[in-house]
């Protein structure tokens, strides 16, 4: 993706946004999203997730009739909608790419919003032509800010933790996960770092931990417990959501290297770096 925004200024000014216009988007930014979503190529890990806006118009104000309503968005023109075969590292994949899009978003000045449920099996999945095979794990709300002083302050916002992020500590280890990696030693690696740490995560639960050693950067999702079992999985058919988080964790991670000269590229061998019981293996970054 081309951006005319540094992306670490794209990444410390997205904020899930739940309030927005009630008209459609301007045609100029619609165009561009819509063609950044149609070109989205394969992700890091071999997949390839497809994308589509879905947008309401001067012309067609009913583009986005029958998909539904959400009681804490509020007059979102447009929808980003995905599609994945279910298949390997399919949900690190969407994140990835979705995130790329969401940052587009971002660049064209307009507010967004993951949503995170049961979309397989519904009218967004008819929408982008889902086939037997493929999931929508995710959709991204899309639309012209209300008020984004006011929607940044908003109630639901604060109480989903929106503006809090784990400390350094908890997330970032040297060597092995023993020993916390500091600002001061991860040197110019550190802006890296932050940006990932700034990443959104379904209710703000910041799975990702990351390990510097043998030379690269080490992914680790660790879950947190009790949040969608496997049973809620599997009834109300809802997708691994935190793997979706670890997409977007190594799409942040991996545009902000690039943006810091850093050129690499995501690679996968698990028996690098052994974890503890309840982390589980992503992906590591290597120059």
């Amino acid at each position: 993706m081309n951006y005319t925004t540094p992306v670490d200024d794209l990444i410390r000014r997205r904020f899930s946004c739940r309030d927005y216009l009630p008209s459609p988007i301007p045609e100029v930014a619609r165009r561009a999203l819509g063609d950044a979503a149609a070109a989205s190529g394969p992700g890091p890990l071999g997949t390839r997730p497809r994308f589509a806006l879905i947008a309401a118009t001067d012309d067609d104000a009913t583009a986005l009739r029958g998909l539904g309503t959400y009681g804490f968005i509020r007059g979102a023109q447009g929808f980003l909608v995905g599609a994945a075969t279910a298949d390997g590292a399919y949900l690190e994949d969407f994140g990835y790419r979705m995130e790329e899009l969401v940052l587009v978003a971002t660049d064209l000045g307009l507010g967004s919003c993951w949503l995170g449920g049961t979309f397989s099996r519904s009218s967004f999945s008819r929408r982008v032509g889902a086939t037997d095979d493929e999931r929508v794990p995710a959709v991204v709300a899309v639309g012209v800010m209300r008020d984004e002083a006011r929607a940044r302050r908003g109630f639901v916002r604060m109480t989903a933790g929106g503006d809090r992020r784990r400390p350094w500590d908890e997330l970032f280890f040297d060597g092995g996960f023993q020993r916390p990696l500091t600002r001061a030693a991860a040197g110019v690696w550190a802006d890296v770092l932050e940006s990932l740490r700034l990443a959104p995560s379904a209710s703000n639960k910041q799975p990702w931990r990351v390990v510097r050693a043998e030379g690269a950067w080490h992914l680790f999702l660790q879950r947190t417990a009790g949040y969608r079992s496997g049973a809620a999985k599997r009834f109300l058919h809802v997708e691994d959501i935190q793997r979706v988080d670890m997409g977007i964790a190594m799409c942040h991670f991996a545009l902000a290297a690039r943006a810091a000269g850093r050129e690499g590229r995501w690679t996968v061998d698990p028996k690098l770096v052994a974890p503890p019981a309840t982390a589980v293996y992503v992906a590591s970054w290597r120059e």
